[in-house]
């Protein structure tokens, strides 16, 4: 992999399908907001989920897509109300914790840098044990734009400075990674496996892990540190 800990002084790590398993919000997308929006409309349920569906990739790839309070407004649904009704789906992906901790000895700093909006955060914090092991918490909420979006990684160096070359962001999606990349990130790893329930998808253009367990004897350096 090539990957140096010496040369890496910042980790910034997403949350849904890099720290979190990302199963808890493909079911949720996917199966239970569905089901919920097209019982709104008796007889045309079918209508109502190919809607939805059409709704949701209209706004892919941009902060509305991650925002909970656009989606209750647009569906007129509490989102955040029938996400908890899953919450017992929520988990961390195998070794995060020990992953984060290892960071911690070696004086890693450790950044939370995700879509999700803060009411979604607060979510994922109270049913995991992520939220202690981490240094920093950024929200694209924050700054109105998307990490897919240049201007979000213009503004998390203007108000959270860190040196690109030796930042290591990890990630599940490709489109992100490439904004990463595009800044000038110079270590970067995909997730290959975010969702537990589904088969690895392979990252064509980086370096890819399934698991945690893959970094933590990285030359031994972080698991014994």
């Amino acid at each position: 992999m090539g990957l140096n800990w010496a040369d890496i002084d910042t980790v910034l790590l997403d949350m849904d399908g890099t720290l979190l398993d990302l199963h808890f919000d493909n079911f949720f997308w996917l199966n239970h907001l569905p089901d919920y929006y097209a019982a709104k409309f008796p007889g045309k349920e079918q209508l109502a989920r190919d809607t939805l569906t059409r709704q949701l990739s209209e706004k892919q790839g941009t902060l509305e897509w991650y925002c909970t309070k656009f989606w209750s407004d647009k569906l007129d649904l509490d989102i955040i109300a029938l996400k908890k009704q899953i919450g017992h789906l929520i988990n961390e992906r195998p070794q995060s914790l020990l992953f984060l901790e290892a960071l911690g000895r070696q004086h890693k700093k450790r950044v939370l840098v995700t879509n999700a909006h803060p009411d979604s955060i607060t979510i994922k914090f109270s049913a995991t044990r992520i939220e202690p092991l981490l240094d920093q918490v950024i929200s694209s909420h924050h700054y109105g734009y998307p990490k897919e979006s240049p201007k979000f990684w213009n503004a998390l160096q203007k108000h959270s400075p860190f040196n690109p070359e030796k930042t290591l962001f990890i990630d599940d999606s490709i489109a992100v990674l490439n904004a990463a990349k595009n800044y000038g990130i110079a270590h970067i790893l995909c997730i290959d496996k975010p969702d537990s329930t589904r088969s690895p998808s392979p990252c064509a253009e980086f370096p890819s892990i399934s698991h945690f367990d893959e970094l933590l004897t990285i030359n031994g350096a972080l698991h014994n540190a």
